[in-house]
């Protein structure tokens, strides 16, 4: 099966390609420039593997949470590429890729506390378990780190994403200080791809039309009015 993952949901861009039990990827941090940086990459990794965009089987992409922006690269790219080749697609969570990045260089952690960075002092968060299969423990949220409940708790768990670079302390207060912490870690679309191309196998590929970005948070900025507040000004 050959299949194309993409992501762009934060500071990195990333590509993917499976061909068969061959994997090849670009892989590249820039603040800005997704929507630049990306074809580059997977024309790179077509050209490496011998194909055209027609051999693909599928497509997958990494669906956020992230940046608004950079999550819309991806997404978008995926799906028109899926369109036009009527190809079906597979979203995959960016905070899911980076459990799954997190059990591959700490195979024996068992669950990982994901987050990343969501700006206005807040964090995209969720728990996973990695053993046998990666799962879901606790659902994704867009939340305060200090607003945690108390019921959200997790004993030996790992830490990984911005989320633990930016808010680490608070996050380690509220989750019982986890570790290993890898607060250096970002989505990886060769991540994506080892979550979706089980799946992909399965038949649970779907229609490009379906294909929609994960924001967690409706909203993308604070009122000038809410930016005094949460200043104390």
């Amino acid at each position: 099966m050959k299949v194309l993952a993409v992501d762009t949901a934060t500071e990195a861009c990333s590509a993917a390609l499976a061909v068969g039990d061959r994997i090849l990827e670009r892989w590249q941090r820039c603040e800005r420039g997704h929507v630049e940086q990306l074809p580059g990459m997977v024309e790179a990794l077509l050209t490496e593997a011998g194909l055209v965009p027609a051999q693909l089987d599928a497509l997958v992409a990494g669906i956020g949470p992230g940046s608004f922006a950079g999550v819309r690269v991806g997404v978008a790219y995926a799906k028109g590429l899926a369109l036009a080749l009527e190809r079906p697609v597979f979203g995959v969570s960016s905070l899911a890729m980076l459990a799954v990045q997190a059990a591959r260089e700490h195979p024996d952690v068992a669950h990982w506390w994901a987050a990343i960075d969501a700006r206005m002092g807040e964090v995209y968060l969720g728990l996973y378990a990695t053993q046998p299969i990666l799962a879901a423990v606790v659902a994704e949220r867009v939340v305060a780190p200090a607003a945690l409940p108390g019921s959200v708790t997790g004993s030996g768990a790992g830490a990984v994403g911005s989320g633990w670079a930016a808010h680490g302390r608070a996050l380690a207060a509220a989750l019982g200080s986890p570790q290993p912490i890898l607060a250096a870690a970002l989505p990886q679309a060769v991540d994506a791809l080892a979550l979706a191309l089980p799946r992909l196998l399965a038949g649970e590929g779907f229609d490009a039309g379906r294909l929609a970005p994960s924001y967690l948070r409706e909203r993308v900025a604070l009122t000038l009015a809410e930016q005094r507040a949460a200043a104390g000004r």
